[in-house]
């Protein structure tokens, strides 16, 4: 193997899954800016823009990312194996839907190929990750909010392409899916996190992703029921509001560890709540609630532009890649 090469297959197999998390971020941002133009005529070119870098970005992990399995497949290998990155892998079905979606105002073809596509990867991989799950011998400690990723995420981003394209009666099947793997999902979560040692700071950023199911769980809902606003999706909203109280009383803990790319894990649960409160206040006349939309917009966008600033900065002195993808410290001493 020549040297270029073999610096080619260290690059890409330092390439995580997890950043297809990148793609959730910058296309649920353009989400909520489409939104926010739609309902309160602010200006379109945003969501426009932060669309489409999601959609250059997952092409550029997906080439990176497929690469990986072709030139590093020991190191592909052992991240599916690993106890907690491998959910991470369920992201790739996810981020591809999620790119269908910001193509629809200009393709609807492309989005329903792209939906494809990445319904089958989330299945597949739902349904051999969850089957590996519950065959047992796994290590409570290693429980994380990863979890949700094959199946809550994977449900829910189905139910909002699926909405987004007129079926809205299978995207209330993904939706109840996603909404029951939650809840049980949720209560091995707690009970880790409650019972057991700490997560140690390399782990915390994956807390962001705690926001996510009552957020996009929201916006899933009303994606697949017409856009009402009733009793139900308040409900979700103000658990995700509750969810996102709570990760920022525990900031100061989380942020222990440096910055990385890991904190992107934020984004996806962050830019859903945005567009599910942008939703619900312009159904609405509480100004309570307006003033709580316009707050988690301004919120969502003040941290997306700081974790964006920050990944340049990391890219720029070559720092954004991990050192490895799999070994990851679960739990510290007590």
């Amino acid at each position: 193997m020549s040297t270029k090469q073999h610096g080619l297959r260290s690059v890409v197999g330092r390439v995580p899954a997890s950043f297809f998390g990148i793609v959730l971020g910058l296309v649920g941002l353009g989400s909520t800016w489409r939104t926010a133009a739609d309902a309160w005529n602010f200006p379109t070119p945003p969501g426009e823009f932060f669309s489409l870098a999601g959609v250059a970005v997952w092409c550029l992990v997906t080439m990176l990312y497929a690469a990986k399995w072709v030139l590093a497949r020991h190191d592909a290998l052992a991240e599916t194996e690993h106890a907690i990155q491998c959910c991470f892998v369920g992201l790739v079905g996810v981020a591809t839907m999620l790119a269908g979606l910001a193509l629809l105002p200009y393709s609807r073809t492309a989005t329903e190929i792209l939906l494809v596509l990445g319904f089958a990867a989330t299945f597949g991989f739902a349904l051999w990750r969850t089957g590996r799950l519950w065959q047992g011998a796994r290590d409570p400690a290693a429980s994380t909010p990863v979890l949700y990723l094959p199946t809550v995420a994977g449900s829910f981003v189905t139910a909002i392409v699926m909405g987004a394209l007129g079926h809205q009666e299978m995207g209330q099947l993904a939706f109840g899916a996603g909404l029951l793997s939650w809840l049980a999902i949720e209560s091995i979560l707690l009970h880790r996190l409650y019972t057991m040692p700490e997560l140690t700071p390399a782990l915390r950023a994956t807390l962001g992703i705690q926001l996510a199911p009552p957020a996009v769980g929201s916006v899933a809902y009303l994606s697949v029921n017409g856009g009402v606003t009733d009793i139900f999706v308040h409900a979700l909203f103000g658990y995700a509001v509750l969810q996102l109280a709570i990760l920022l009383r525990l900031t100061p803990w989380i942020l222990k560890q440096p910055f990385s790319a890991s904190y992107w894990a934020f984004t996806f649960g962050l830019t859903a709540i945005s567009t599910a409160g942008v939703k619900l206040a312009s159904a609405s006349e509480d100004p309570v609630l307006q003033f709580l939309s316009l707050s988690l917009f301004i919120m969502t966008n003040a941290g997306l532009f700081a974790i964006i600033a920050g990944s340049i900065i990391l890219l720029a002195k070559g720092r954004f890649l991990p050192a490895s993808v799999v070994p990851v410290v679960t739990t510290s001493p007590q």
